[in-house]
């Protein structure tokens, strides 16, 4: 069993940080096993193809943009997903669904992928997240290892919080 957990978006946009963010902490509280591959996507593209080829689970953390009040912590699944990529929220998120659409071409789609999303608050250039969404972001950490967990991938906590 396989399964990556990728933080995609923009370090310099406010709460567009938040899915990058989330991956950062993750690794600074659990010991991720082997078969779980953590990956900090930024603003990738078609070069996580080889990561996300053949997967059993993919996990995607973002900023989403549904509708919700803004720090709204969101879980996106099935029939939803494609739904969710056809509402673009900014420059990065036409790249995943294009390496998605490869993905199925080369009949390599992930089994499952879920998305694990927060409302922004602002998309504005700054380095630091509002604190609403900052607030969030181990929600989103805890999000994401309980549905690891739920799957059957083994996470321990490290000893040490860090927030």
């Amino acid at each position: 069993m396989r399964a990556v957990v990728l933080g995609i978006g923009n370090t310099i946009l406010t709460d567009e940080a938040a899915g990058v963010r989330s991956v950062e902490l993750l690794e600074l509280r659990y010991q991720v096993p082997d078969n779980v591959l953590v990956i900090d996507g930024g603003t990738s593209g078609m070069e996580m193809i080889e990561d996300l080829s053949d997967l059993d689970f993919l996990i995607v953390i973002d900023v989403v943009k549904t509708g919700a009040a803004p720090g709204t912590v969101v879980k996106i699944a099935g029939d939803e997903i494609p739904v969710f990529f056809r509402r673009k929220l900014s420059p990065h998120q036409i790249a995943l669904p294009d390496v998605l659409a490869s993905l199925e071409l080369l009949d390599a789609m992930p089994k499952e992928i879920i998305v694990l999303g927060v409302e922004p608050i602002s998309l504005e250039l700054g380095m630091e997240m509002t604190p609403t969404i900052a607030e969030q972001v181990p929600v989103l950490v805890e999000m994401a290892v309980a549905e690891l967990r739920a799957r059957g991938y083994q996470l321990d906590a490290l000893s040490a919080k860090v927030d």
